[in-house]
């Protein structure tokens, strides 16, 4: 190899291979070269020419591809192992070209037009270990390329690959475009958590004794879902975390809602990095005003460490106190107290998020360092008067929804740029049409889309944005299913602890006529939000009845009922699943129950402002309404 000749440079390794070549040759050797040939030709040269790859060489069974980007080759791939699933499509199981794929990123050496090195055996071996006709991917591609493909993966976990040092973290991908086949890889794989309901003491406690050990032994590593079904059959375990309230140290009681606001945005930062489960904020407020011990805690939250801390705020000056407890032990993994100004708000933020990091060894993805990296807000003022408007929106309350209103915009004329405060003022305006409080829903329908639609221009990586926008266009208002499950799935993208983000995405499936999707949805919410408001019951609810699972349905909407008996959108669920049951008098009961909040007993105005827009859902629907005798 002549030094003059050879280079050094960081690229992307596609390596392709036959599946059973040397039996494909004895059943039909002219055949099998021919179509290789062709498939080389027609389909290989041209996918690689458009991801802006090279073929480096090919031999009888397999290809040698370079990319300079980790994320074209992914796309490559997957395109390529499309266009061979058609191309081969009606060949008999004997004489079918089946390709396994393997993609790794590595330092390689350039000798002329061939490469060697370590990133193209890592990138061979995995390939010889990926399922027929499927990718896996290196945890090098997969950190490039996260949130950048459409496309899902599954977590395999670290391989002992032939010939390489050290074990690889392999990642299969999960695309509608990538069919299975019956040669699917015998690899480790972590099995789905059960419902949250079920606790196994035995298994928790050595799955909490194996975390507690590897969380100072390495890094935890991130996984994500396949958009297919957002939940994968495989959820690894992650280390889970609880950040309680932080106390108002203040002797200005008026300080609350900032000291919540810096805790809804700990709970926030945290959530976006994939290698965390992170409890959501309705789970950890039921905390407030208590002082529990943490290992009560832990058991009712099932997570292994727990952030609590206090803020005291006195005109521009702020404290803030901040501690990461190990919850079995109770041991203090890290605490720091910060004196600084309002002005400097952020960057404590920043800090205090960083340290917990650091202190659970936990690696981030690019995507999740840039998204972390920015600020809510350029401006403290603005940001005080966005922690105001949330304080008042979560109030629920005609007035206090005004109030928040006034505060968002107030924020924006600040800071035009504050993408949260748009979304947040999106909500504002969709619960106005949704409660009823105008007598021009048009025009905050409108407004409603507009801020949202904003929100995601200045910050096209903000959960919340998508969030907002899908629940807009879930309710029957402004019904556009299909977008409101596009905005819900990217909101998971950017955020796999959404809880709400999950439980919304079920909704949206269950009104589409998709119900059987929506079920580990709500199950995946329920995980990261242990105490689950209300609604959550109902979504699972009306899931189960749309399954034709009337028994447990009834159970949920109860449930729902019980926690808040003047909503009036579980009634007639309960009243139809009732009167499927044949317990004709409790729907009738329930008839009057719901008559009785002022709704309209009528099938019709039912049936109006309900957002299920599947025909054949909608008639199950129907049909129990009539059953319970409502006309």
């Amino acid at each position: 190899m002549d030094s003059e000749t050879t280079t050094r440079q960081l690229a992307a390794i596609l390596v392709v291979d036959m599946v059973g070549y040397s039996r494909l040759l004895q059943t039909d050797e002219i055949g099998i070269l021919t179509r290789q040939k062709n498939h080389l030709n027609e389909l290989f040269t041209p996918k690689v020419e458009e991801f802006l790859g090279r073929i480096v060489k090919t031999t009888g069974d397999g290809v040698l591809i370079e990319f300079h980007s980790a994320v074209n080759a992914v796309h490559c791939a997957i395109a390529l192992q499309d266009g061979m699933a058609k191309r081969e499509a009606g060949i008999p199981d004997d004489r079918r070209i089946v390709y396994r794929m393997g993609i790794n990123l590595g330092d390689i050496i350039v000798d002329d037009d061939d490469i060697f090195g370590d990133g193209v055996n890592v990138a061979a071996r995995i390939e010889s270990i990926t399922d027929p006709g499927g990718v896996f991917i290196s945890r090098n591609v997969y950190e490039q390329i996260l949130g950048k493909v459409d496309c899902g993966f599954e977590e395999l976990g670290a391989q002992s690959l032939k010939n390489i040092a050290l074990p690889v973290e392999v990642f299969r991908v999960i695309s509608d475009s990538i069919l299975p086949y019956s040669g699917r890889s015998k690899l480790p794989t972590q099995k789905t958590n059960t419902r949250f309901r079920i606790r196994i003491a035995a298994a928790a406690v050595i799955v909490s004794t194996l975390l507690v050990i590897a969380v100072f032994v390495g890094p935890w590593f991130p996984r994500t879902t396949a958009p297919d079904g957002v939940v994968s059959e495989a959820i690894a375990r992650k280390p889970a975390i609880a950040v309680l309230p932080f106390l108002n140290m203040s002797d200005d009681p008026e300080q609350e809602y900032f000291v919540d606001g810096m805790t809804v945005d700990l709970i926030t930062d945290l959530s976006k990095i994939s290698a965390l489960t992170v409890i959501a904020r309705t789970s950890t407020f039921a905390y407030k005003g208590l002082s529990p011990d943490i290992r009560d805690v832990a058991a009712d939250l099932n997570v292994d460490f727990v952030v609590e801390g206090s803020v005291r705020k006195i005109g521009d000056q702020i404290r803030f106190t901040a501690i990461l407890i190990e919850a079995k032990t109770g041991k203090h993994l890290w605490a720091e107290r910060y004196d600084r100004s309002l002005d400097d708000i952020f960057a404590v933020q920043d800090e205090v998020r960083a340290q917990i990091i650091a202190a659970l060894t936990i690696k981030l993805t690019p995507s999740e360092e840039r998204r972390l990296a920015r600020p809510l807000s350029q401006s403290a003022e603005a940001y005080d008067l966005y922690l105001k408007g949330i304080e008042q929106e979560n109030s629920f309350t005609k007035a206090s929804f005004a109030e928040a209103t006034n505060y968002f915009k107030q924020a924006i004329s600040i800071d035009p740029s504050f993408a949260a405060a748009y979304a947040h003022l999106a909500q504002t305006y969709s619960f106005v049409v949704e409660s009823e409080w105008t007598d021009e829903p048009e025009k905050y329908i409108t407004l409603a889309l507009e801020s949202a639609k904003k929100a995601i221009e200045l910050d096209d990586e903000l959960p919340y944005a998508y969030w907002s926008l899908g629940r807009i266009y879930t309710r029957a208002y402004a019904s556009d299913l299909p977008k409101a499950i596009a905005s819900f799935e990217k909101a998971i993208e950017l955020n796999q602890n959404y809880a709400d983000g999950y439980v919304f995405l079920a909704i949206s499936y269950t009104y589409n006529g998709q119900a059987e999707r929506a079920l580990p949805l709500i199950e995946k919410g329920m995980q990261i939000n242990p105490r689950a408001p209300m609604w959550y019951f109902h979504a699972e609810g009306m899931a189960k009845f749309f399954t034709e699972d009337h028994e447990a349905a009834v159970t949920f909407f109860e449930e729902t009922i019980a926690r808040n008996a003047n909503l009036p959108f579980p009634y007639p669920f309960l009243i139809a699943s009732y009167a499927y049951l044949g317990r004709i008098d409790d729907a009738e009961w329930m008839v009057m129950e719901f008559e009785m909040l002022g709704q309209s007993g009528e099938v019709d105005d039912i049936m109006s402002i309900t957002g299920v827009r599947d025909p054949a859902y909608r008639e199950l629907y129907e049909i129990g309404l009539r059953k319970a005798g409502l006309e």
